[in-house]
Parts: C-alpha cells; structure tokens; sequence
C-alpha cells in the first residue's frame, strides 16, 4: 500500500511532462558541454582554468536537479531523480580541494551516464539510429567494393597496396576525410574509387551533422513532436474544439432543413 501511495505520488501529469520536455529540450546542449568539454579544456599550469571548468560542469547538473525537482516535486523519488542526484555527488569538483586527488574515471562515467540518460529519456538515440542505419549501411557497402576496386587496379603496380587490408584502411580513411596519404592510388580506376568515397564520406558527415543535432535537440522537431504526442496539455483542447465544430455543423444542416420546410 506505501508502494502504491509513493507512485501516485510521483506520477507527472501531462502539465508536468511537457514542462519537463520543454526544459530538457532547452538545456540538453548545456549537459552535453558540461560533459565534454572537461575532457579537452584543462591546463595544469592554471588552477583558475581547473576552478571554472570543474565547478562549472558541475553547476550545470545541479541547476538541473533542481528544475527537475521544482517541476515535478517527486522527481528525487523517481529513478531517473536518484540517478541524477548521484551523478551531482561524484561529479562534485573533489580535485579542487588541496590535498584532494584521484577519482577521474568515476567522475568521467558519471559525467558520460548522465548524457547517456538524458539521451534515452529524451527519445535522442531512437532517431539517431533511424537516420545513420540506412546511410552507415550504403557507405559501408561502397567503402567495402571501392576498395576491392582499388585493390584489384593497383596491386600489381602499387606496393602501397600489398593486401587488402592496406585496400580497406585507405577506403576507410578516405571515407572519414582524414586523408593521411599514406597510401594514394596511382591508376585511373583507383582514383575514380577514391572520388566515390570522398563524396559518400561528404554526405555521411552531412547526415552525421543534422542526427547530432536532433539528438540533442538542437532543433525545433522535440516541441513540434510533443505537441502531437498523446500527452500533450493542448490534446484536450483540439479534440473539444473538433467536436464543437462537429456540432455546429449538424445544427447549420437542421437549421436548412427547417428553412427548406418553411
């Protein structure tokens, strides 16, 4: 019976989740900063540098425990509410408390599982998955027959291309312009099957480029997405004014029909 109360009492209602939505949509991008940007913004020579950064990130999940917390009052009840508090206690900058060291790795995988959890509650992986399976399959496929292609024209004239393997990492390279060069066909058909990669690697980054930003939401599709969802707070409205139309509507037919009479 307690379990059954402590689950009413954290059930959102329609308001709260898409009050929740729209602040997720809105500070996804700040989650993923705090999370990354730690990783490549350090100077040990500066502490001012170690201060801003750390308490920084960190600042950015506390704010968002708190929103959580003030939109739906049971959140810190819920298992998503349990896990982002435990990520805001490892994720406390220790580091900057002289005498204080250790804890990196525990601190990076707290950091990474909270993008991850934002990313799975917020729908983010569902449509990166949707957009790059079918592009990660054809460029696969063509990375995988020009570089057969380009094995079969230059091996025999091209020490570069003493196996396939030597084949498939310049395919592989090519595809991800990288562009090492150390390995650069010299027939005509080699070059040919290297342009096809460069343009399927432009595209695959294209594509590569919009699915990061939805799966951040950085666009507008989440809002237009929760406005059609079945939850939306603006559901009800919509359907009693189709009603009301529908209404209308017979009680304009009555009314000619009585006039028609008349």
């Amino acid at each position: 019976m307690f379990g059954r109360a402590a689950s009413l009492k954290t059930r959102m209602t329609p308001e709260q989740a898409a009050e929740r939505a729209r602040w997720q949509h809105r500070w996804n991008l700040p989650i993923l900063l705090a999370a990354f940007i730690p990783l490549f913004v350090t100077s040990p020579d500066s502490r001012w540098v170690a201060v801003v950064v750390g308490a920084g990130s960190w600042i950015v999940f506390v704010v968002d425990l708190y929103m959580q917390r003030r939109i739906v009052p049971g959140y810190l009840g819920q298992p998503a509410g349990l896990f982002d508090s435990a990520v805001v206690v490892l994720t406390f900058p220790y580091y900057l408390i002289p005498g204080v060291s250790g804890g990196s790795a525990i601190l990076l995988l707290a950091r990474l599982g909270r993008v991850a959890r934002v990313l799975v509650a917020t729908g983010g992986m569902r449509r990166l998955a949707a957009r790059l399976g079918k592009v990660a399959v054809v460029a696969g496929l063509i990375v995988v027959i020009c570089s057969l292609a380009a094995y079969e024209a230059e091996h025999p004239t091209n020490p570069e291309y003493a196996t396939v393997g030597d084949a498939f990492w310049w395919g592989i390279v090519t595809l991800t312009t990288v562009g090492y060069g150390d390995i650069v066909p010299k027939t005509h058909a080699g070059r040919f099957a290297g342009v096809a990669i460069m343009f399927t690697g432009i595209g695959v980054l294209g594509v590569l480029a919009g699915s990061l930003a939805s799966l951040f939401n950085l666009d507008e599709r989440p809002e237009q997405e929760a406005a059609a969802s079945p939850e939306s707070p603006d559901r009800p409205v919509r359907e009693e004014l189709a009603a009301l139309q529908g209404s209308l509507r017979t009680i304009e037919e009555r009314i000619g029909e009585l006039a028609n009479r008349m």
